[in-house]
């Protein structure tokens, strides 16, 4: 009795093992990573005249698709086109696949004796209450030097998204480097760019930003039109450069997506950080893949337009996330790299799928 009872557990041992190191064919029971929910649809916006960066989605009132990317005349090449010459479009679809058609300038550099005399750029959208809100860059001089480090972040608000866009306060101007020696970015020499918001549901504005090496900073404030202090440490953990991050809720975390230009987790992908409290961002993943990882891309053909040169890989920037339902929907992003061989770059368009 007591063999047969031996056998029986045995046997169901062995049976257990095997069950636990089978793999269904179709890969089932492998954890997706958020890079790995990503379907490439095709390109959003596309204007042969001009070069476009940096898509941002938001749905608007009248219940179509509406992005803002800054543009610049193809003439100027993406450098120094985007520091000299970049004005925020505004462009509009039925559809978040797109195609979207340009609708108006919603910004662009004063022309003046400002802050933002040139090239408004890395626009991003939101809506806060009944009012759009439109974060950007600027600078007063795209001459290397003074740029980058004269980079510094504006807010417009609007009732519309078809405008009018007026700059807050004396001039727009919401955010520049810290003037305290102990902060982390002081004297950055890359200034202040690259805005994300996030509007904290437990109460204030965060404003998330690249500064000094390539890492993330935050600033908070206690209303939407400042003043916003800033934390004097990073929130990212990076020693290699990062940029471009979209902050939004995902899963009861704080998160923020961002590219991986040199190789944290994979050079060219990106990396979906994610925090408790949205001050200290220490967990991350792989949060989109290479660009030539989604499609098909011969890079023969291609026409590497910014920042691929030399590479065997077509990468994305710049990336911005559609919610819809409170659920990351759709990925707009740019790159530097034409799939089609065109001589301009376009912005490209993903879907989320389960």
């Amino acid at each position: 009795m007591w063999n047969k009872i031996v056998k029986q557990l045995f046997g169901l041992v062995i049976f257990l093992s095997c069950l636990v190191s089978w793999t269904p064919k179709n890969g089932n029971n492998k954890i997706k990573s958020f890079a790995d929910h990503w379907q490439f649809i095709g390109v959003a916006i596309d204007e042969p005249d001009y070069m476009t960066w940096g898509a941002s989605p938001i749905v608007g009132d009248d219940g179509k698709y509406h992005l803002f990317s800054e543009r610049w005349p193809k003439q100027y090449h993406v450098d120094p086109g985007w520091r000299s010459h970049s004005e925020v479009a505004h462009y509009v679809s039925d559809k978040p696949e797109g195609p979207f058609r340009f609708s108006d300038i919603a910004l662009k550099g004063t022309g003046k004796d400002t802050w933002d005399k040139y090239s408004t750029s890395n626009p991003t959208i939101h809506k806060v209450g009944n009012q759009y809100v439109l974060f950007y860059i600027a600078n007063d001089n795209p001459k290397m030097p003074p740029h980058p480090a004269n980079q510094n972040i504006g807010m417009a608000l609007s009732k519309s998204l078809y405008g009018p866009w007026k700059r807050v306060g004396k001039d727009g101007e919401i955010l520049t480097p810290p003037t305290d020696s102990l902060y982390w970015n002081y004297k950055a020499t890359n200034g202040v760019n690259n805005p994300a918001f996030f509007q904290n549901p437990t109460g204030g504005y965060f404003l998330y930003f690249k500064s000094a090496k390539a890492r993330m900073g935050l600033a908070i404030a206690e209303n939407l039109e400042g003043p916003y202090v800033e934390l004097p440490f990073p929130v990212t953990t990076n020693e290699t450069m990062i940029e471009d991050g979209y902050a939004f809720s995902y899963k009861g975390k704080v998160a923020l997506l961002t590219t991986d230009n040199h190789g944290i987790m994979e050079a060219g992908g990106g990396i979906l950080w994610t925090s408790e409290d949205g001050i200290k961002f220490t967990s991350y993943e792989k949060g989109f893949k290479r660009l030539s990882d989604y499609t098909k891309v011969d890079l023969k053909k291609a026409t590497v337009l910014y920042g691929s040169q030399g590479r065997n890989y077509a990468k994305f920037e710049r990336p911005q996330v559609l919610m819809i339902d409170g659920k990351p929907a759709y990925l707009y992003a740019a790159s530097g790299t034409n799939i089609y061989g065109q001589d301009h770059t376009v912005n490209y368009v993903l879907k989320y799928v389960e």
